[in-house]
């Protein structure tokens, strides 16, 4: 057996204790602590009970089934039905100051098993395993998982659930005993199970309690899992779903689970969400994309759907660019035969018909009044009227011999097909060679079923061969921004966003629905990937009203677009729908670079979202009504984030139409501003307007010098 001893990966504010030997176990993953590594691992040794094994049992970092671990494994698999429960012995350990990789095997198995696990400057972890098969003959992965340890306080969860038109809802639910388990199997990261999770002590809320943030970075079939012992230990693992006999090594081969990001905050979940948006700004998104500015969208699905009239299309850019737009994208029904949503797919040629000079004239008038052009796509569908189907039967992703649903009337082109993939790839640099096009808007529209190649399942190789595709576009052509759009919501995760700079996080524009999609996707990802667009009075998914005031401003904390056809609209709705785009990018900077707050209220109708410059010195604050109150005065607005000792001038920037006519008198800083230092603004607050449900009002905070 190997001495023990402990080595440590340090953050900002949070520390990894792992102790090495035969094996590695993470002892400690919390809260930075200063003394003696030694001291702190005689501190930790655990007692060994009766009526159980005879020794003590570590979790280690791949909990194993052979070493008495009868909680769930980090790997399950067999070669012909041997070397099941694999045992892994600690050869080789290289480690630098934020990062360590562990190098282990299994000499009866053949099998290597390399860990690594980094911790940064922001306090996230990531982590991975990588398996290779050492021995002649298939070794088959059922389960390849990665997992990392909590504390025994650890006893509540808050998880992610959803639908189309309705992503990112959290709920509740207590950890005491046996565990939480979330499956997806829908061949895209999807609206239902949104892969990520926060574990953290009792009652832990926005400010408060100690809480351990899980995203899993991986675009397809996934499991998530938090698991109590009977001994009261506590983990979480994420892994990949694999299909029945998806994963089979031969000798060499390798497999690694995606990355997994964790981070550690003692402060609630807004330090956690500071912790993940630093990350994904600094190491997430492509350094191209980091500094530039987001340019407004105008997107012409909700204003025209599938009829293209290219001048029509040149008077909306017009008027478009009149309101403040600096982007403006053509969405689906631009290619040949696509007149409605049940065919054409695949058949990525322009429609004549429609567009009889080409598509030349249109995006150099759009370039000609300042704007960038933008085009939809979804390579991956395929419906089976289109002549690529008539062509090409053989290149969908499906079992023969089955008759398999559509979705959207589509079905899915097998990217492991080398001509189907190398097709898509030759009509995507076309178009992007041959126009000035800066911008795709990637849509997949459609679960996935019984995927495969050649018979084989392959649900995991057809999400990577998607990553590739991406790649080879986003190589060739670097200047190209990508949304990842997924009928909304359906594939948001760190390991697209890699590949692509924002995300359209809904196909439901209704300001109401919104406000809490928003603030779901606002615990892992910054406002600046999220596309957030203001559509029309009269919601398109759900036929609710709303006013430009409600509509501008739950738009304003993204990165804002709009939804319409202007040529349609009247002179004062354009105005209005200008006057947020000009405040949009008035604050775009503070938005997109400070850190976001989000505030618990004295009433749940309020909801309370800010940003605060990294600097302190300004911040912008939206409240919105979301219900009635529940009683006649609504308590106190309190601003998080600010400098405790300096004064700030605090004062309206907007507000409902109707502010004045709905009480006898509103608190009178709203009308005329006040002083207020940053203690007094996080401690006791402003009184609160009143406001009718369905309302919001914008604030503003500025130090004064």
């Amino acid at each position: 057996m190997k001495e023990k001893k402990l080595v440590e990966l340090s953050g900002t504010e949070s520390q990894l204790i792992i102790e090495v030997g035969d094996f590695a176990e993470i002892l400690h993953w919390g809260k930075k602590i200063s003394g003696s590594l030694e001291n702190f691992r005689s501190a930790l040794h655990r007692p060994v009970p009766h009526g159980r094994l005879d020794k003590d049992v570590a979790m280690t970092t791949l909990p194993e089934l052979g070493r008495g671990v009868f909680s769930s494994p980090g790997l399950e698999g067999h070669r012909n039905g041997q070397n099941w429960a694999p045992v892994f012995f600690l050869k080789d350990i290289q480690q630098s100051d934020t990062q360590i990789s562990l190098a282990s095997e299994d000499g009866q198995a053949g099998l290597q098993l390399v860990t690594e696990i980094c911790l940064d400057e922001f306090d996230v972890v990531k982590t991975r395993h990588t398996l290779t098969n050492l021995k002649s003959g298939q070794y088959f992965v059922n389960r390849f998982a990665n997992s990392m340890p909590l504390p025994v306080r650890v006893n509540e969860l808050m998880t992610f659930h959803g639908r189309w038109a309705r992503e990112f809802q959290t709920q509740r639910q207590p950890l005491l005993h046996n565990g939480y388990q979330q499956e997806n199997r829908r061949g895209r990261t999807s609206h239902e199970h949104y892969p990520a999770m926060v574990a953290g002590t009792s009652n832990f809320d926005e400010t408060q309690g100690d809480v351990w943030g899980f995203h899993f970075a991986w675009s397809g079939n996934h499991r998530l899992r938090a698991d109590v012992k009977t001994d009261g230990r506590r983990t979480m693992q994420a892994e990949v779903i694999y299909f029945p006999g998806e994963v089979a090594l031969e000798k060499g081969e390798s497999i690694s689970t995606p990355w997994l990001y964790a981070s550690y905050s003692e402060n609630g979940l807004n330090e956690m969400s500071h912790h993940f948006h630093s990350h994904v700004r600094q190491s997430i998104i492509a350094e191209d994309f980091q500094k530039k500015l987001r340019p407004v969208h105008l997107n012409t699905w909700e204003g025209i759907y599938f009829d293209h009239d290219p001048e029509y299309i040149m008077e909306m850019a017009s008027q478009a660019a009149e309101m403040g737009v600096e982007r403006f994208i053509i969405d689906d029904g631009w290619f040949r035969g696509r007149d409605d949503d049940t065919a054409a797919l695949g058949d990525w040629f322009l429609d004549e018909r429609k567009y009889p000079n080409g598509l030349e004239p249109v995006v150099d008038h759009v370039n000609a009044l300042g704007m960038e052009f933008g085009l939809w796509f979804e390579p991956e569908m395929i419906n089976k009227d289109s002549d690529l189907y008539r062509e090409h039967p053989d290149w969908l992703l499906a079992v023969d011999g089955y008759d398999q649903p559509t979705g959207r009337h589509q079905h899915v082109i097998d990217l492991q097909n080398d001509d189907a993939f190398n097709f898509l790839y030759e009509r995507l640099a076309h178009f992007l060679s041959t126009y000035n096009i800066r911008y795709i808007k990637w849509d997949m529209n459609r679960e996935i079923v019984q995927p495969a190649h050649d018979g084989v399942a392959s649900g995991r190789k057809q999400t990577e061969r998607y990553y590739q595709l991406v790649d080879k576009v986003r190589a060739k052509f670097p200047h190209v921004s990508i949304e990842s759009c997924a009928g909304g919501g359906g594939r948001i995760d760190y390991e697209i966003l890699k590949r692509t700079d924002r995300f359209w996080p809904s196909d439901n524009n209704d300001a109401l629905e919104r406000q809490g999609i928003q603030r779901g996707m606002s615990y892992f990802f910054p406002p600046e990937v999220m596309g957030s667009h203001i559509g029309s009075d009269k919601c398109h998914c759900t036929r609710r009203r709303h006013s430009i005031e409600f509509r501008g401003l739950t738009a304003l904390f993204g990165h804002m677009g709009i939804e319409l056809d202007p040529v349609k609209e009247d002179s004062d709705e354009k105005a209005n729908f200008a006057r947020y785009v000009a405040l949009h990018k008035q604050l775009r900077t503070l938005l997109h670079t400070g850190k976001m707050w989000r505030t618990p209220t004295d009433d749940n109708a309020h909801q309370v979202l800010s940003v605060v410059a990294e600097d302190q010195s300004e911040a912008v604050v939206m409240v919105a009504q979301l219900d009635m109150p529940t009683h006649s005065l609504s308590g106190n607005l309190r601003i998080l984030g600010l400098d405790d000792k300096a004064t700030y001038r605090i004062y309206v920037l907007d507000k409902p139409a109707n502010y004045n006519d709905i009480v006898v008198f509103q608190p009178p800083w709203t009308e005329a501003g006040c002083e207020l230092s940053g203690e007094w603004c996080k401690e006791v607050g402003l009184s609160m307007p009143l406001l009718d449900p369905e309302t919001a009002m914008l604030i503003k905070v500025e130090k004064v010098n």
